[in-house]
């Protein structure tokens, strides 16, 4: 974890939208949809099964998983 480094909610929804958008061009998540309101982000994967929007904090856990597997495998 010590590449990733944010601070608050704000760094860490930045951080989540570019792993999300380094997972994508990977080929590991088809798109990214990123909602932003005046004190969050939501985050969603269109044609997923599971179409709750997710938090930055569990965006940034989704996404950071599956770049770090991503990065073992090849």
């Amino acid at each position: 974890m010590g590449k990733y480094k944010f601070h608050d909610e704000y760094s860490l929804s930045e951080t989540a939208e570019a792993l999300g958008k380094q997972a994508m061009k990977l080929g590991l998540i088809p798109s990214l949809v990123v909602q932003v309101f005046p004190d969050n982000r939501q985050f969603l994967i269109p044609g997923e099964t599971e179409s709750e929007p997710l938090s930055a904090e569990q965006a940034y856990l989704r996404f950071r998983k599956l770049v770090e597997e991503y990065g073992q495998n090849n």
